[in-house]
């Protein structure tokens, strides 16, 4: 099986005939991800890249039986189309959407509580790349011909990071089996915890790269959770070692505000849990390889 995603997901993109989603919409069509339609209001009834466009997600899930979407659309409207997706019966959302103001991520959140636990809607982002499962189906805006299918997850919550691992791991001629990128916002729908428990039962992944970087308390709890609940190996790289306290580096999220979230403090913390860890990102791939082997012993 695949994690979020696979051949079969059948994906609608919010903002469908923007520029932005219009030029992503076809990349992922071109990787063979199964898109069939789009939402954009006001324009329901016409048809956009030879399918369907729709008024609102409910009309788009009950003509199409969509379970997932991807939301190019202004980041004051997100908030909005997240929530509709989620009433509509959507599976997995991927925000790829950057600056959606964090009282609005909140508001998402406290909105999603409503729903159990089985019928909850996945939410990945935002300000992220979103999901790719190589071979199978992308939903994002990576480039898909740099990842091989193969049996590594990776998580990361940056977008260029998680490129350079993906084509490290081709170069050395390893596969990927999903990778998913959860943002850099301060306030995200998946957690690196969310993700990594995921993997955990995915029958196609044999290891976990997780990307992280200075700021919060996310790689810390999944390399708790990891320590008591994984049997599978995860390897994990830190960017931001460097990084001054107090100064906001990169992406919103990454700022050091409290112990455990620096790059030094987490690596620490994360080798205490029994983490691989990757010493700079030029050698990601080849730490991989190195764990690969051993558990292939």
């Amino acid at each position: 099986m695949s994690v979020l995603i696979d051949n079969k997901t059948k994906i609608i993109v919010q903002g469908f005939t923007g520029k932005m989603g219009t030029f992503h919409a076809e990349e992922m069509i071109k990787y063979g991800s199964n898109i069939v339609g789009g939402v954009t209001p006001g324009k329901g009834g016409t048809k956009h890249l030879n399918l369907p466009v729709f008024n609102t997600v409910k009309d788009a899930v009950k003509h199409t039986g969509a379970t997932a979407s991807i939301l190019f659309v202004p980041p004051a409207f997100a908030a909005d189309s997240a929530m509709e997706s989620a009433d509509a019966g959507i599976k997995i959302c991927v925000a790829i959407v950057d600056g959606i103001p964090s009282h609005d991520m909140i508001r998402i959140k406290r909105y999603m509580r409503r729903y159990t636990k089985s019928s909850k809607m996945t939410l990945v982002g935002p300000n992220c790349a979103g999901i790719i499962s190589p071979g199978k189906s992308m939903l994002g805006i990576m480039p898909g011909h740099i990842y091989k299918e193969g049996r590594v997850g990776i998580i990361s919550r940056s977008g260029t990071l998680g490129y350079e691992a993906a084509q490290q791991l081709k170069n050395l001629d390893i596969g990927i089996s999903t990778s998913v990128g959860i943002g850099g916002d301060p306030i995200n729908g998946s957690s690196f915890r969310d993700i990594i428990e995921k993997f955990e039962t995915d029958e196609e992944t044999d290891a976990v790269l997780m990307i992280g970087e200075i700021g919060g308390p996310q790689e810390v709890a999944a390399g708790e959770f990891a320590k008591v609940n994984m049997k599978k190996p995860v390897i994990a790289y830190i960017a931001g070692l460097t990084a001054p306290k107090g100064r906001v580096m990169g992406h919103a999220g990454a700022i050091v505000s409290a112990y455990g979230e620096s790059a030094i403090e987490k690596v620490e913390i994360l080798k205490e849990c029994g983490i691989t860890i990757s010493k700079n990102p030029s050698v990601m791939g080849d730490t991989v390889s190195s764990v690969l082997k051993k558990i292939n012993k």
